[in-house]
């Protein structure tokens, strides 16, 4: 018996850190296989367009199969197909209501469509079941961001980054909510340990940028700046940090003010 490998990809929607491809039932026929690992293969490789023939085709074969409509959903989100989305992880929910993954992908597509309310629904759902599921928590977290309760954002980020500790994105995200909330010296002080273990990280430093600019700090600001518009310019696009990134309104109006000086 063959198991797939769980494929991890990560796309713009939550600065793309999301766990949106799982894993197929063992199969005993080698056909199946090929065809099913093919389609995980290209999607996992960014070529969506093929992957989405190939998932296709498999589901003209297989139609009941939980994985691959699933793992097609995401596929049909990343090309703009949203409502496709969530048909197809609506369709794998209803085979299979056991596996947490086909949730997590509908809330992330709700989310693409603005419905914060549902998107929140699926994730909760999820950490009934996994109270650590990092995507459910991190998700969860830019969710309540969204509806502006940055205080539940925080926590849910602090949770996230405990269950995974190597993941820079939660903690960034953990300070950021801590600068919008006013924990400033708490801030400070996160984004300095993620700068100096990850000194390439550009959302650690753009949030320092923000911070050293509100607190007066020029020179300090300046210097973190001159190293983020080398690793990712678009820390300087505010619909960008708002819409996609997800940061809070505080440290976005923060680091534009200090842009419209420079």
């Amino acid at each position: 018996m063959i198991t797939f490998k769980k494929v991890k990809i990560y796309f713009l929607l939550i600065f793309l850190l999301v766990n949106i491809f799982y894993v197929a039932p063992s199969y005993s026929i080698s056909s199946r296989e090929d065809l099913f690992k093919t389609a995980l293969d290209l999607s996992a490789n960014g070529n969506f367009n093929l992957a989405l023939k190939q998932w296709n085709s498999y589901l003209e074969l297989y139609p009941d199969d939980a994985a691959a409509l699933s793992n097609r959903g995401n596929v049909k989100l990343v090309i703009g197909d949203t409502e496709g989305s969530i048909n197809d992880q609506e369709t794998a929910i209803n085979l299979n209501p056991n596996e947490v993954d086909p949730y997590i992908n509908r809330g992330i597509a709700e989310e693409a469509l603005g419905l914060w309310l549902l998107a929140k629904k699926d994730y909760m759902f999820v950490i009934s079941k996994d109270s650590e599921n990092f995507s459910a928590l991190y998700n969860l977290a830019n969710v309540e961001g969204s509806l502006s309760d940055w205080e539940s954002a925080r926590d849910l980020f602090s949770k996230a980054a405990t269950s995974t500790p190597g993941f820079a994105m939660a903690r960034s995200s953990l300070a950021l909510a801590d600068y919008q909330l006013g924990n400033f010296d708490d801030s400070e002080k996160e984004l300095k340990k993620l700068i100096r273990r990850y000194p390439t990280f550009a959302d650690a430093r753009a949030a320092l940028t923000a911070l050293n600019w509100s607190r007066g700090m020029l020179g300090q600001a300046e210097s973190n700046w001159i190293a983020v518009t080398e690793l990712d310019p678009r820390y300087s696009e505010e619909e960008w940090l708002i819409k996609v990134r997800r940061w809070p309104p505080k440290p976005t109006k923060d680091l534009m003010k200090f842009l419209a000086i420079n």
